[in-house]
């Protein structure tokens, strides 16, 4: 028996729970009981409180049509001498697919979208490098939403694509989804969009019909789940909420400075320290505004909690011909800023347009580039945050 066999499993329960994610795949290698104690659900739990706590990492995929195909886990580290901040980006294993895109994170796995004949979407544990491919579905276009029931203990997934009815056949939908709107549709003999809703509880053999509903969603970089709910905005400005045990939807309770008749409009949706949050930009200030509910589904706990000035990463002001920060808010458009997450310390990592990440000191209110090393090489990629852990779709985190 070797001196690793003579720990506690208690003991070694409660080490290999603190370890960042790449080190605990490495400490399979240790001895058998190690190895045996990464497939024990109590350790998967326990690893990803802990990592829940922490800021999180994230996942990257290069742009690019020959070189999509790559996955990075980037994680951040400051320097101790000047406090500068890195992120370090190692390329992932991939599953055996085509052509893929990454869509979104939940509890340590990836929804991917792939161009596999026979499967389009397929969730994805980067590290245990387990896959499991998810029956097709005929629709392409729309949105995508992926979460965790935790009545059920399963995961869903959620797509919702468009199409062309008429109000006679809009109205009726209206009722069957149990939405509460039917009276303001319009009743014009003119061709509407509706939204038609499909949901699939992973490990089913089929996709399930939840009809139709009177709103478009906006497309997002990121998918936001809070309080087991996914949400979207509409192209009339609301905030909408699936919840993945009832499977309805739910109107959202917004800041009263945004209301669907006013010029101000929220152009994306977060999630900040577990808090649904949204982005707006105020056009006489040139600054993106962060509201943040503190109490979920509380109207009167919406708070506006951060000002963001205009900046312009080093990346781009050659391109733009910026030579000072005075006149740089007028070349970077709003919706090529991503708000990816509220860190411990207070600051706020923004990705601005594919190319660069930058990291906001709320305090302070000054801005610091962050270098992106994909293994040498500069590229423009997407940025998912991610909690990493051991987790399978078989099994469940209990966060």
């Amino acid at each position: 028996m070797s001196e690793m066999d003579r720990i506690p499993q208690e003991l070694a329960l409660d080490i290999l729970s603190r370890l960042p994610i790449p080190s605990l795949v490495q400490s399979k290698s240790v001895c058998q009981d190690w190895r045996t104690l990464t497939h024990d659900q109590l350790l998967v739990n326990k690893h990803f409180k802990q990592m829940v706590e922490n800021d999180p990492s994230f996942i990257l995929q290069i742009m690019g049509y020959s070189i999509q195909n790559q996955l990075y886990f980037g994680d951040l580290s400051s320097d101790p001498n000047d406090g500068n901040v890195t992120m370090i980006a190692k390329k992932l294993t991939i599953p055996p697919l085509l052509n893929f895109h990454l869509v979104s994170s939940c509890n340590g796995l990836l929804l991917l979208r792939s161009t596999h004949p026979s499967f389009e979407l397929c969730i994805y544990n980067p590290f245990t490098r387990d896959y499991i491919e998810l029956p097709k579905l005929s629709h392409h276009d729309g949105v995508r939403g992926f979460g965790f029931d935790p009545t059920t203990k399963k995961y869903k997934v959620v797509e919702i694509s468009y199409k062309r009815t008429t109000p006679f056949t809009f109205s009726h939908r209206v009722v069957r989804f149990g939405m509460r709107r039917s009276h303001q549709t319009e009743t014009s003999s003119s061709s509407l969009i509706e939204s038609e809703v499909h949901i699939l509880t992973v490990g089913s053999p089929t996709w399930r019909n939840l009809g139709c509903f009177p709103f478009r969603f906006m497309w997002q970089k990121s998918q936001v789940l809070v309080n087991r709910k996914l949400h979207w905005r509409t192209t009339t400005n609301l905030i909408m909420s699936f919840d993945l045990a009832t499977e309805q939807f739910k109107e959202v309770p917004r800041p009263d400075v945004i209301t669907s008749n006013s010029d101000r409009r929220f152009h994306e949706l977060v999630i900040l320290r577990g808090c649904l949050s949204a982005v707006s930009f105020d056009g006489n200030n040139q600054e993106l505004e962060i509201w943040v509910m503190k109490e979920y589904a509380v109207k009167d706990s919406w708070v506006k909690q951060f000002n963001i000035g205009a900046y312009v990463p080093k990346i781009f002001q050659s391109n733009y011909q910026c030579h000072s920060s005075s006149n740089s808010r007028f070349y970077l458009p709003k919706n090529c800023i991503q708000v990816l997450c509220l860190l411990r310390n207070g600051g706020i990592l923004l990705q601005y347009g594919n190319k660069a990440i930058v990291f906001y000191d709320s305090h302070c209110r000054t801005f610091q580039d962050i270098q992106v090393t994909f293994e040498g090489i500069s590229s423009c990629f997407t940025a998912v945050a991610h909690v990493a852990s051991l987790n399978s779709t078989d099994t469940f985190v209990d966060a």
